[in-house]
């Protein structure tokens, strides 16, 4: 082994490798290439490349005692190379003991921090600075190079080489060269990302203004571009200026309440008002009180006469929200003034003619309710004239991400702060989960997410459909997996990843983003498995 690394050049083949580093544009590929050229020859034991990075991490950083100011300092982002100890050894990662550098600290932060150069290419015997001698020894190391990434004179990195022979002057002023090269185009690579945020950034706005404009245009409140909430905008069309009564049917939280704004929006009395009662929030001895209204005296309490809901609505529209709520022996009073547009309030014996244009809303059956007689069959049928069934939220799932982008720009408003980007990957999630709740569940999640986000990134705990789960997913929960399987189930969930991302794996939407963890970390993983990226 000493002889062949004594033999073999510090890099191999350098022309092409700076060839190379210049087609790069993805920081994260470029990275694995330096380092992994660098450990491919016999004579290197091990390439690590950190880079200057906002702090991060401090409070579990094992230099943290060190660190004169936590503001900036050197992460590790690529290693490679090969133990003689331990041929078993995943040298590729990137979370150990030196995994960050204090800038000025030991001799990785001093090249940081002055610039210049540490070279020892014959350590015949050990520098004081060696931290780890029995590692040193062990593994046969006999040189070190560390070069600063520096680009028009601001450090961006540090790269450092151990060797298993001397390195020779020849190699040295190689490295030297690799490592200017690799400072600029890294500097490139940070500037084509910025270019693909910025171009990124730009194509997700013009998204989201042309899907806002269709919306406004087409549904105007009802926000959505599917083909199912186009066919209720198109009944909603049909029904609005007409006085017919109509019933929207829809489970909770599917946005009922919507439809009823936009039908009185489109009718001929949009100048009039809208008037909402929410029916399952009435105490039962108030139904009277609440829709026909009460004079002075009329009953203890009422210390003034009140309007009722109906005389409110009167020239506009009374929207009864969950209908289905209102007692039995009260729906004939109800009925009543259905049928004959007249009211008595209670107390009075004056009889008042309204001009109410009618919408009921209802999550139940309200047909099999009448069959059940726990609803008037009669005004059932006087409520449903034009029926409109509203989809829930699991089945107009392309209105997901305009509706979670609503809530979002809403929550900057009422919270009076920035949201964070709804990404592809997250409105992906969304767009997976059956949402219960419908509209109403989103709403409250993505204000919680925002809340809970504290400036970084939008972050959606949901648990996942079983109708999605594999069979392997599906295992984990049936039973207790050998380390082999876990090994399995693990593989086959990055190759998902990959597959799901394209074969992008860094970035926005990339693998790393949608499994949640670093890119340089999911790189380490395929690499140690074996996963070729498609």
């Amino acid at each position: 082994m000493a002889s062949t690394a004594s033999s073999a050049p510090l890099i191999e083949d350098p022309k092409r490798l700076l060839l190379d580093l210049a087609l790069q544009r993805e920081l994260p590929e470029l990275l694995d290439l330096l380092v992994s050229r660098i450990a491919a020859s016999d004579a290197v034991a091990l390439t690590r490349l950190w880079l200057v990075r906002s702090g991060e991490g401090c409070e579990t950083c094992p230099m943290r005692s060190e660190c004169p100011d936590r503001s900036q300092c050197l992460h590790l982002v690529a290693s490679s190379g090969r133990s003689i100890v331990d041929p078993n050894q995943d040298l590729s990662r990137t979370d150990g003991q030196f995994r960050r550098f204090p800038i000025g600290v030991r001799k990785v932060g001093r090249i940081a921090a002055t610039g210049e150069a540490i070279e020892a290419p014959d350590m015949a015997e050990l520098p004081s600075w060696i931290a780890k001698p029995d590692w040193v020894r062990d593994e046969e190391i006999v040189g070190f190079a560390g070069q600063p990434l520096s680009h028009h004179g601001m450090v961006l990195g540090v790269l450092g080489v151990f060797t298993r022979a001397r390195i020779r002057e020849g190699c040295l002023d190689w490295l030297r060269m690799v490592a200017d090269h690799a400072a600029v185009a890294i500097a490139h690579a940070y500037a084509w990302e910025e270019v693909e945020r910025l171009r990124k950034r730009l194509e997700e706005e013009n998204e989201y203004l042309q899907q806002e404009a269709a919306a406004e245009q087409g549904f105007g409140e009802m926000l959505g571009v599917s083909p199912a909430l186009r066919n209720v905008s198109q009944q909603i069309d049909l029904v609005a200026p007409t006085d017919s009564t109509v019933l929207i049917l829809g489970e909770s939280g599917a946005g009922k309440e919507v439809v009823a704004r936009e039908l009185h929006r489109r009718s001929m009395r949009a100048d009039r008002p809208l008037i909402k009662v929410n029916c399952a929030a009435i105490p039962r001895e108030l139904f009277e009180s609440e829709f026909f209204g009460h004079i002075r005296g009329a009953f203890t309490g009422a210390l003034r006469d009140r309007t009722g809901r109906f005389e409110l609505a009167d020239g506009g529209t009374l929207f009864l929200d969950e209908v289905g709520e209102v007692p039995l022996d009260l729906q004939s009073k109800l009925l009543r003034v259905l049928q004959e547009g007249e009211i008595e309030r209670i107390g009075e014996e004056q009889t008042r003619r309204v001009d109410v244009r009618i919408i009921a809303a209802t999550n139940r059956n309200l047909l099999e309710e009448s069959r059940q007689k726990r609803f008037r069959e009669d005004l059932y049928y006087r409520l449903s004239v034009f029926p409109i069934e509203l989809p829930p939220l699991r089945e107009r799932r392309e209105d997901i991400a305009v509706l979670a982008e609503h809530f979002l720009q809403q929550s900057r408003q009422r919270l009076a702060t920035v949201p964070p980007r709804l990404t592809k990957a997250v409105a992906r999630k969304l767009e997976r989960y059956d949402w219960p709740g419908n509209v109403r569940e989103l709403q409250h999640v993505i204000e919680r997410a925002v809340i809970l986000s504290r400036g970084g990134p939008l972050r959606i705990d949901l648990k996942e459909p079983n109708n999605g789960a594999t069979p392997s997913a599906l295992a984990v929960e049936a039973e207790v997996l050998t380390d082999a399987q876990v090994r399995q189930f693990e593989r086959e969930n990055l190759q998902r990843a990959v597959e799901a991302s394209g074969g992008k794996i860094h970035g926005p939407d990339g693998a790393a983003e949608l499994l949640g963890v670093k890119p340089t970390t999911l790189a380490s993983r395929l690499r140690a498995m074996g996963i070729k990226r498609a």
